[in-house]
């Protein structure tokens, strides 16, 4: 089988329970034949199909992400390694960087902070955008710090990005330009789908009955380690602006809503007032 017939065989198998099982199809063929989809798009769709691509194929039936099955995932222009117990990045996080691009338009930050800072996706992000900036990342996760710091030394940003261990903020000291975060906001019963719910790790997606734990915790933070004129910017669920908003304006912090390109309320851009 060539590799176009090989694609459409399992672009239908995948779609079946799969938006983007074209997609994923083409990912993952490019894997296996060690080239990127466009250069497989645009010149290897009449060459054999590998042996292991079958293999990929049911990988990603049994709704292993896949990133889990690359491993890799691009966010923001950059190929970001992930691994399994490691929060995939998302498109959506993107909104992230431009509102902080935004936000921050000809005042460049020269410190900046993410927590909860999984694969160092935001981070790095912001960092390829500011290179006089340098950064640090925290999580508790050891999974995910490694991850973190050989995304940081493959991206040759290891002198100017360093990744901790920490509970939030705890025991890190300010002030910040810039402080990103993509906490966990999603209910504890929620229900998600299998790919997410079987694969990637909870810690970084549930927090308490409405979702708001994580909040709580970072208000107070936040409003102790931004510098004036500094900014966070906080990613939320849909649904979710007000309420967050409320947390934050208990600590002396003003927020404003941007949301993703689908028109979701996705960051919280949130300025120290007092």
């Amino acid at each position: 089988m060539i590799v176009r017939e090989a694609l459409r065989d399992a672009a239908e198998r995948l779609g079946e329970g799969c938006e983007t099982g074209r997609l994923d199809a083409e990912l993952l063929m490019a894997h296996a034949l060690g080239v990127s989809r466009e250069d497989l798009l645009l010149g290897q769709l009449d060459a054999a199909a590998p042996q292991d691509f079958e293999a990929l194929i049911g990988r990603r039936l049994a709704h292993e992400p896949v990133a889990y099955i690359t491993g890799s995932r691009e966010f923001y222009s950059l190929e970001i390694a992930v691994t399994p117990g490691v929060l995939i990045p998302r498109a959506d996080s993107e909104t992230l960087i431009d509102a902080a691009l935004d936000s921050l338009a000809g005042r460049p930050p020269a410190r900046i902070l993410d927590l909860g800072a999984g694969s160092g996706a935001l981070l790095l992000a912001a960092l390829s955008r500011w290179p006089a900036a340098s950064g640090v990342g925290v999580d508790r996760s050891d999974t995910a710090l490694l991850c973190a710091r050989g995304n940081a030394q493959r991206l040759a940003m290891d002198d100017r990005a360093s990744f901790v261990v920490g509970d939030w903020a705890d025991g890190i000291a300010g002030p910040f330009d810039l402080i990103l975060c993509n906490p966990p906001y999603v209910e504890t019963d929620a229900a998600l789908p299998p790919d997410v719910r079987d694969y990637e790790p909870g810690d970084a997606l549930f927090a308490g009955h409405d979702g708001l734990d994580a909040y709580r915790i970072l208000a107070p933070q936040l409003a102790r380690l931004l510098r004036s004129g500094g900014i966070a910017c906080v990613e939320i669920g849909t649904g979710q602006a007000r309420a967050v908003a409320g947390i934050f304006a208990g600590e002396g912090l003003k927020s404003a809503c941007r949301h993703d390109l689908a028109g979701r309320e996705r960051c919280l851009v949130i300025h120290n007032v007092c």
